[in-house]
């Protein structure tokens, strides 16, 4: 068994914004053609703390590398005023020839950076023939772990010159705005002002229940709905939807799973963002309307990401081995 730590993986990971995108984008496809399995999420929340979860999300991803894997990430955003980071998460590796778990895998940085790729990723398919200026503005809302790693993989894609972000706690916003260097930044007062700014949204906060209306938003706007659970369902019924996966996205309370109960069917839904990368269906900027990217964040993505970052630091001699800890 090979356990790597947080310094292995940031090891590996830090500077890779371009590979971890195309193993994101790789296994998206994979996805699409029907060569992975991914079973729903499994939600532990606990008596008394509704906003307190732990999640299992197991994966297999086939291809070229496959690797089956399950991730176990809690949320405790109570632990933001313990000064301590909201998620923490471990990822268990196993083969797939006989099923044993060949490594342990810290889970947290592999969860932020899928999430920020999957997001950037959408970013750029979304505003494919959009003017410049479309790409060069970016919206924050939430001044958290996930949305500094997005802003970081928007960077490496698109020609990002300027930033605005909110908050509902102003220090978190203003220590946010401290660690940028190279963008014009701005704070905004109001999500509102936040969601009219730019056109590229990156919306990641711990709400529980809608809160957020695209209203405000300028035609054209993509906003990537990182959380889930921040827009009304008006604002999913009156966007282009696309998603990771239909079915998982559906569910838990999500903003499209109100949408789907308010409407009795999924048809807001108008693509996957699987079958835009393999070609199956196209898509462009939309100058007119307001298009929300929506990922359930399949455990495809962490399983993918993981068997990467076991193969790199194996090849350069990073962890710790257990011997002994099967037989």
């Amino acid at each position: 068994m090979l356990i790597l730590g947080k310094g292995d993986v940031l090891a590996v990971l830090d500077g890779a914004e371009d590979r971890v995108v195309q193993t994101v984008s790789d296994a998206y496809a994979a996805h699409a053609r029907e060569q992975t399995s991914v079973p729903h999420a499994v939600f532990l929340r606990f008596p008394g703390s509704p906003r307190d979860r732990i999640i299992a999300l197991p994966a297999y991803v086939g291809g070229e590398r496959p690797v089956a894997a399950v991730k176990w990430i809690a949320s405790f955003p109570g632990n933001i005023d313990r000064g301590i980071e909201r998620a923490s998460a471990a990822i268990i590796v196993n083969s797939v020839d006989d099923g044993r778990p060949v490594a342990l895998v810290e889970g947290s940085v592999i969860s932020a950076r899928r999430t920020a790729a999957s997001a950037a990723l959408a970013a750029r398919l979304l505003t494919t023939g959009a003017p410049d200026g479309v790409r060069a503005g970016v919206s924050l809302i939430g001044c958290g772990v996930i949305n500094f790693e997005i802003l970081r993989f928007l960077r490496a894609l698109l020609p990002v010159e300027s930033v605005t972000v909110h908050d509902t706690d102003p220090g978190r916003a203003d220590r946010f705005v401290s660690r940028l260097t190279g963008l014009k930044t701005t704070i905004a007062a109001g999500a509102d002002e936040a969601l009219a700014a730019n056109r590229i949204v990156s919306v990641a906060t711990t709400a529980a229940t809608p809160h957020l209306s695209t209203g405000p938003c300028r035609p054209g706007t993509v906003v990537l709905h990182v959380s889930l659970r921040d827009l009304d369902v008006p604002s999913i019924l009156g966007a282009r939807n696309v998603v990771d996966d239909t079915g998982h996205v559906c569910r838990a309370a999500t903003s499209l799973d109100l949408a789907q109960q308010a409407t009795g069917g999924r048809e807001f839904v108008h693509h996957e963002i699987g079958d835009l990368i393999i070609g199956r269906a196209a898509t462009a900027h939309d100058p007119d309307g307001v298009t929300v990217f929506s990922p359930f964040g399949l455990g495809a993505l962490d399983a993918a990401l993981a068997a990467h970052v076991l193969d790199v630091a194996e090849a350069r001699g990073l962890g710790v081995r257990a011997p002994g800890f099967l037989d």
